[in-house]
């Protein structure tokens, strides 16, 4: 028998991991912002750090329900191959301006159609920060 200790990756540090969330945080206001910018029926009114609010309901919908809802509706999903997906998407953000109305900023979405455009833009935005922020890593491989 091997007596020595196998190694184990390494684990980050408190405060990496605090400033990946303030990060991912950040992000998604960001992406919030954008979508309130860019996509007509997504409204927004209050001082800035309501936003802040929106994205840390967002950030919560999308952790604690997104998966449930996943798994739930994953025969829709694989029959659309992962368009049912964008619904999906569309139905968290709803339900973040329900929550936010619930404690009181003003952040609306007028229908199915702005919070699927929302739900796209606020993906794409994500995936480009976090590509740039290198919290999600991508690689391009050319083959000869």
């Amino acid at each position: 028998m091997n007596s020595q200790p196998q190694p184990t990756a390494p684990q980050p540090r408190l405060w990496e991991q605090i400033v990946r969330l303030v990060m991912r945080w950040l992000v998604s206001t960001l992406a919030i912002f954008l979508a309130v910018l860019i996509v007509p029926g997504i409204e927004f009114a209050g001082p800035g750090w309501q936003l802040g609010v929106v994205a840390v309901l967002f950030g919560l919908v999308n952790a604690l329900l997104r998966p449930l809802i996943a798994v739930l509706t994953c025969p829709l999903i694989l029959m659309t191959f992962g368009l049912f997906g964008l619904v999906i998407n569309a139905a968290m953000l709803l339900l973040t301006a329900q929550l936010a109305a619930q404690v009181g900023v003003v952040f609306r979405i007028d229908g199915l159609w702005a919070a699927v455009l929302g739900g796209v833009l606020i993906s794409i935005v994500t995936l480009v920060f976090n590509l740039a922020t290198g919290e999600v890593r991508g690689s391009v491989v050319r083959q000869p």
